[in-house]
């Protein structure tokens, strides 16, 4: 009888991410893995994102969710390339689940791939998809310690992206904190204080991205292309 364990699961996924990056690389579309807790506006940011950059960057998004086509119905209509994953319960989308719905996809029309992974700030983190950097997202709803509660994710991003900003005075997050937290556990990255709905820091983030995409953005993981 053989025993799966975790550390073979990881290997397993591990050789279908590099086959994605491959195909990213050969295709020049740079591909982030955008991961957050449920709720915290990754589909909001998505929406805004594309309706900045429409005539700047192509983009395309892969929606992880474990039920519904909702978040990739709204992000379909910001005029996006857009292919649904349902996990149908799986905590984290794997490089397999990515690689078979990049069939859907036509990635020599893209310049960016914005992999929009299952809500969860633990599972995702550990699953490599090929991505060239992963970014993670926290709104001010959910509390200033979850950085400490949860390093792993801020450890391995590029850029932490806090959300829902315009809720601040209505909720008990201390920003300054956050942030000291953030910077102790990754200096290396950058952080984008936004709201999607009144766009504030929006425009600083899309110009991150286009530098990305033109490989002109620093940080600590980007993978080599």
């Amino acid at each position: 009888m053989k025993v799966i364990v975790g550390k073979d699961l990881l290997s397993a996924n591990a050789g279908q991410a590099g086959e994605n990056r491959v195909l990213f690389n050969n295709n020049r579309v740079t591909v982030i893995n955008l991961i957050s807790a449920p709720g915290s506006g990754k589909t909001a940011l998505l929406e805004k994102t594309a309706e900045l950059l429409r005539g700047k960057l192509k983009l395309g998004v892969v929606v992880g969710d474990l039920y519904t086509t909702r978040d990739a119905e709204r992000i379909e209509r910001a005029g996006v390339t857009v292919v649904q994953i349902n996990t149908e319960g799986v905590c984290h989308l794997t490089a397999d689940m990515v690689a078979r719905a990049l069939q859907e996809v036509s990635l020599d029309q893209l310049n960016l791939l914005f992999i929009e992974n299952v809500g969860n700030l633990v599972c995702p983190v550990s699953f490599d998809l090929g991505e060239h950097a992963k970014v993670a997202l926290l709104s001010v709803t959910e509390g200033s310690d979850k950085p400490a509660k949860y390093p792993g994710i801020f450890r391995e991003a590029v850029a932490t992206v806090i959300s829902k900003v315009d809720l601040l005075p209505y909720t008990d997050f201390d920003l300054p904190a956050c942030l000291e937290e953030i910077q102790k556990i990754n200096s290396d990255q950058q952080v984008f204080i936004t709201s999607a709905r009144t766009g504030q820091d929006l425009s600083h983030w899309c110009a991150w991205l286009e530098q990305l995409a033109a490989g002109k953005a620093k940080g600590n993981n980007l993978a080599s292309r």
